[in-house]
């Protein structure tokens, strides 16, 4: 019996001693560390400190959002919108009246009588000779068009015309205009089919007031009043 005893005071000492086990020793160490109470925990803890780069109090995941000085001047933002609006109206009003211009020239006469009056002599025989062009009749002051478009090329006395003014049109077709008062062109003038070149009048060799007027094509004297009812004009 009292080595049973014995036996078991030895046994009580000895885990007396293991639970008083020093507090620096390896076991004790562990066994004072508390863990987490979960993962969920941790993550917490860690986005809830100044280290994420947004500060202690923004909430997790938050972008950052960075605020941008602008200084915007009212007044020249306005002046541009004007500027702008003014450049497209000009253009607008351009574009108007180019289109305008061609319509109008889309419907202009290409070819025109000359002169306006009384057609008193033709193209052909003469009083024994040839009479290259037609006269057409009218009060001194009447005045004389460009039946087609062209470039004057002579303007000034000439023998017999008294007055006269040549054009050349743009296929090399010449217009002889004669007897006239005066006339309102110059050499290089372009004309245009219509326009007014001079006036009717008596000069040179003449038996009263006319135009006299000649068409040369292809270096040829050919007959006007043929070549204006092709191009419908009729004398």
């Amino acid at each position: 019996m009292v080595a049973a005893v014995a036996a078991g005071a030895f046994a009580a000492a000895a885990a007396g001693q293991t639970l008083q086990t020093p507090n620096n020793s390896p076991q004790q160490r562990h066994t004072d560390v508390t863990p987490l109470a979960n993962a969920s925990d941790a993550s917490a803890s860690l986005n809830s400190g100044g280290a994420s780069g947004v500060g202690g109090d923004a909430p997790a995941g938050s972008p950052v959002l960075l605020q941008v000085s602008h200084s915007v001047d009212a007044s020249a933002e306005a002046q541009k919108l004007t500027e702008s609006a003014e450049v497209t109206e000009k253009r607008l009003e351009r574009e108007a009246e180019e289109r305008r211009r061609a319509e109008e020239e889309a419907k202009r006469p290409k070819f025109v009588a000359p002169a306006q009056g009384v057609f008193t002599s033709g193209y052909g025989a003469r009083w024994g000779g040839t009479h290259y062009g037609i006269d057409i009749a009218n009060s001194i002051g009447t005045p004389i068009v460009a039946a087609a478009d062209g470039t004057v090329i002579e303007a000034g006395p000439a023998s017999g015309f008294g007055l006269w003014v040549r054009i050349q049109l743009d296929d090399g077709t010449i217009h002889v205009y004669g007897h006239m008062e005066s006339f309102s062109v110059q050499v290089g003038q372009r004309v245009k089919a219509g326009e007014q070149i001079a006036i009717i009048g008596n000069r040179g060799q003449s038996t009263g007031p006319h135009l006299h007027f000649e068409v040369h094509e292809n270096g040829q004297k050919v007959d006007p009043q043929a070549w204006l009812a092709a191009r419908g004009v009729y004398i």
